[in-house]
Order: structure tokens, then C-alpha cells, then sequence
């Protein structure tokens, strides 16, 4: 019995709530990260210059010297291995927008660590982000199934990365001197959904291979490493490029924007890209009635509306605070 035979029957439901928790702890720690790096880009860019076309590699190996940037980096690094964990036992569609909760906590730390009170405006941004991902997530639970992943659905998936990695080179060649941060917070955002997706293709076909084995070591069937393992690896290169390229764009994004509006950016764009693939692509959302759908495009609607309303709002983002550091509070 091959890995196509299987990939059909692969259902995880009575496992998929462990996921949920394990997505939240995990949205915690992006947030605290995001504020140390964005602490540290900051410093960096104040001690070594800043650069008129993104960070430039002065900046990146200074960064490797900032005891914040580099702790924050970790706490990243241990909100991605929560939120693999999540995505082993949960579909992609159900525990990936859980991430929003990391903008709430990260306003209010970038708001007393900056001592920037958070105005009527960016409050309500938040909560528009918040709340179309919170009833993004609401229908995804009860639609969303888990299956395994099929080989023409890996190389789909490839081959999309491959073109949005070609579309954001070319746009960044063409725009970069003059973009602002939600240039780079969609690039990183779209970047980082593909990474979360393959990252469910991987584990998806470890899933199904360790189905393969059990069964023929019943069955006495001798498994070979065929063409489903080596888009395996392919996906594999992918996600590392993606992650690579999305880290860049989101430290440039730190060096042009407080920390929450770019946790936003990745707590929306990231999600919605990755859920579009999953139900486009993998099939999670397959027999779905036909009003979660119309939900889930509302839905996804709403919590991109917020991202540029703070991106608008923002106190932070208002010209008198970027040139004087202080900002004067309408009564």
C-alpha cells in the first residue's frame, strides 16, 4: 500500500482541539518576540544608520549583536515550534488565524513600553482585526476537517510559492526605496502563509507515512522512497526560502512601523493566504455549506479592513511622532 492509498483516509478530528491551545501559547510568544526585535531593529538603525532601500547587511550582522533582537529571535523560533505542534494535531484553517490574539497583547506592551497611549481609532482597528478573525476561526471549527495531502496537492503548492517568491522579487526591485510597512508586512504576511501551509504539507506526509509503515508492517509491504518524498524535500527547500525572505521583509517592516501594526499584518495576511490554500488547495474546507463560505470571505474581508485602518490610526505611524519621537494627544 502506497502513500496515495492512505492519504485519503487520514482523519484526525478527535485530536484537533489539542491544537488550539497550543496555537494560543504560541501567539503569545510571537507577540514578546515581535516587541524585542522590533526594540532591537530600532537600536540598530539609530546606532548604525538607516537604510533609504530596506535593511541593508550592515544592519542585519548588527542585529546578531543586539541581546534584544536575538532574544526575541528565540521566542519567535519557539512560536513556530508551537504553532507546528498545533498544526499536527488541528487543520491549517482552524489554528493558524488563532495568531491574532498576538495583536492584542502586543498593543498594549507596545504601548506602555513606548508610553504611547493607544487612541479611539487604533483601539477600534483592533478590534475589527480581532474580531473577523475570531469569527473566521469560529466557522472554521465546525467545517474544517483534516486529510492528508495527495501529490498533485504538493506540487500545486510548490509551484504557487514559486511565483509568489517571483511576484515579491519584482515588486521589491521596482518599489523598495519607496515602500512604506505594509508593503513589507503583506510580503512577509503571504511569505509566511506559504511557510505555515507547507509546513502542514510536510507534516501531513509524515502523518501518512507513519500510517504507511504501521500498515505494512501488518500487511508485510516493503515502502520506497518514490516521488511523493522527494516534493517532500522540495516543499521543504521552499519553506526554508520563504521563511528567509519573509524574516528580511519583517525586520524591514520594524525598521518603518511599531511592532503592533506589523503583527497585524502577520496575524491577518499570514492566515488568510494560508486558509485560502488550504481550502483551495488542500481540500480542508471540502463539503463545507455553501454560507461558510460567504463566511469566511465577510470574515476575511473584515480583519484586512482593520489591518489598514491601523495602519491609518496608528499614533505611531502619524508624521509628528516618526519625526520628534513625542506625540501630542487630541483632548
Amino acid at each position: 500500500m502506497d502513500l496515495a492509498d492512505v492519504a485519503s483516509e487520514l482523519l484526525l478530528e478527535s485530536q484537533s482541539y489539542i491544537g488550539i491551545p497550543l496555537a494560543l501559547l504560541g501567539a503569545v510568544f510571537l507577540s514578546v518576540g515581535t516587541q524585542y526585535q522590533h526594540r532591537g531593529v530600532v537600536k540598530v538603525e539609530r546606532l548604525v544608520g538607516e537604510s533609504e532601500a530596506g535593511l541593508g547587511v550592515r544592519q542585519l550582522f548588527a542585529l546578531l549583536r543586539r541581546p534584544s533582537w536575538v532574544l526575541g529571535t528565540i521566542m519567535l523560533g519557539l512560536a513556530i515550534a508551537l504553532q507546528l505542534a498545533s498544526l499536527w494535531f488541528a487543520p491549517l484553517i482552524v489554528v493558524q488565524p488563532l495568531g491574532a490574539v498576538a495583536l492584542v497583547i502586543t498593543a498594549i506592551l507596545n504601548s506602555r513600553l513606548s508610553k504611547v497611549p493607544l487612541d479611539r481609532p487604533t483601539i477600534r482597528a483592533i478590534i475589527i482585526c480581532v474580531v473577523g478573525v475570531g469569527a473566521f476561526v469560529t466557522v472554521a471549527a465546525f467545517v474544517a476537517v483534516q486529510k492528508g495531502v495527495k501529490e498533485s496537492e504538493l506540487t500545486t503548492v510548490v509551484v504557487l510559492l514559486a511565483g509568489v517568491l517571483a511576484l515579491w522579487g519584482v515588486l521589491y526591485a521596482i518599489f523598495r526605496r519607496k515602500a512604506g510597512p505594509v508593503f513589507y508586512i503583506v510580503a512577509a504576511g503571504m511569505l509566511f502563509g506559504f511557510v505555515a501551509t507547507l509546513a502542514k504539507v510536510v507534516i501531513g506526509r509524515v502523518q501518512t507515512l507513519i500510517k504507511v509503515i504501521e500498515r505494512n508492517a501488518v500487511t508485510g509491504d516493503v515502502w520506497s522512497f518514490g516521488a511523493a518524498e522527494w516534493l517532500t524535500i522540495l516543499c521543504i527547500v521552499g519553506l526554508i526560502v520563504a521563511s528567509l525572505i519573509g524574516t528580511y521583509f519583517v525586520q524591514t517592516a520594524h525598521a518603518n512601523g511599531p511592532p503592533d501594526l506589523v503583527v497585524a499584518g502577520l496575524t491577518v495576511v499570514d492566515p488568510l493566504v494560508a486558509v485560502a490554500i488550504g481550502i483551495v488547495v488542500l481540500g480542508e474546507a471540502a463539503g463545507a455549506p455553501w454560507w461558510a463560505i460567504v463566511a469566511f470571505i465577510i470574515t476575511g474581508g473584515v480583519a484586512v479592513f482593520g489591518v489598514f485602518q491601523l495602519a491609518k490610526h496608528h499614533p505611531q505611524m502619524s508624521a509628528e511622532y516618526r519625526e520628534t519621537g513625542e506625540l501630542r494627544l487630541k483632548p
